[in-house]
């Protein structure tokens, strides 16, 4: 029997709240608390590590998005309240994440766009939201404050914070109680660098995180797995500065070269292969949330977690 005490584990996952209840303040019909953790996934039989959490992608600009995504959503990707609605409703994610990609415009001005379009996304669903903000630091501090005052009361997921850019996100979460992904570049120390420094201004360990960054699997995947790993063993045995949950997302497989020139007969099996075999491997290394953006990616994950659940015999033996 696989025992948490043989590995000489000591700590515990840290937890964070998404979204709230209109009994906690939001408008969610659900809110996650995730973490807890004190075993690695899928092995321990208290189920004190509950199978991740899948978040469906959309973005406010389609133009930007895989031609694979576009194709089988069809019309959906020009109605971004519908698609969210249809991401809740039809394709039963657990979380929305939502890219603000409109923000890659040159010369983007239209910051009161992006708070109306937050609003839309709320009002179409009922799910705790995600938001990917702006990848232009010039408008950060405008983009995130425009989100956490738009999602006020809801305790969105604001990402991502990284070294070189994260006082305006991290501004936003402590101004509106919301929490925040801490982006590292595939390296253990400069994940724990950059937790330290987000406390250090002021975010709390529950407002935090982990994104060890996602490479495809067959494109550096090892190593994200390998950080993950290490972030998730140094967190048990009780590195607080690293005990937060871990959200990955492998969607960068949808556009990958043996996909973009697969036969266009195969090319969406390959894509939604690719992206739930990262998927996979992504829980199995630790990862509270998984992000996806093929729907059918979606129930194929939720069906793996379910038979990857440890047996547990009449005698309470596996």
């Amino acid at each position: 029997m696989v025992s948490e005490i043989q590995f000489g584990w000591s700590g515990t996952i840290g937890n964070v709240m998404l979204g709230a209840t209109k009994a906690e303040g939001g408008t969610r019909r659900v809110s996650y608390c995730i973490g807890g953790g004190t075993s690695l996934p899928f092995i321990a039989k208290d189920h004190s590590s509950p199978a991740p959490l899948i978040a469906f992608e959309v973005c406010d600009n389609p133009h930007y998005w895989s031609p694979i995504v576009r194709t089988f959503c069809g019309d959906l990707v020009n109605d971004l309240a519908g698609w969210v609605k249809t991401a809740d409703m039809s394709y039963k994610a657990d979380l929305i994440r939502l890219h603000l990609n409109s923000t890659r415009q040159r010369d983007f001005t239209n910051i009161a766009a992006i708070g109306k379009t937050v609003e839309k996304v709320l009002s179409a669903s009922s799910l705790p939201l995600i938001i990917e903000g702006s990848n232009e630091p010039g408008i950060d501090s405008d983009v995130f404050q425009r989100c956490g005052e738009a999602g006020q009361g809801e305790r969105l997921l604001l990402g991502t914070a990284e070294a070189s850019r994260y006082r305006s996100i991290a501004a936003a979460a402590l101004a509106y109680n919301h929490s925040l992904i801490a982006q590292s570049p595939i390296d253990v120390n400069l994940a724990k660098q950059l937790s330290i420094l987000l406390k250090e201004i002021g975010i709390r360990n529950d407002q935090i995180v982990i994104d060890p960054y996602t490479g495809a699997l067959g494109y550096g995947f090892e190593y994200s797995y390998s950080a993950m790993e290490r972030i998730r063993f140094a967190a048990l045995k009780g590195d607080t500065d690293l005990a937060m949950p871990i959200i990955c997302s492998p969607t960068d497989t949808l556009s990958i070269r043996e996909v973009r020139e697969a036969d266009p007969v195969i090319q969406e099996e390959m894509a939604v292969n690719w992206e739930f075999y990262t998927g996979i491997a992504a829980a199995a290394a630790g990862a509270e949330i998984i992000c996806v953006r093929h729907p059918k990616t979606i129930g194929m994950l939720r069906e793996a977690f379910a038979s990857m659940k440890p047996r547990v015999d009449p005698t309470g033996e596996r």
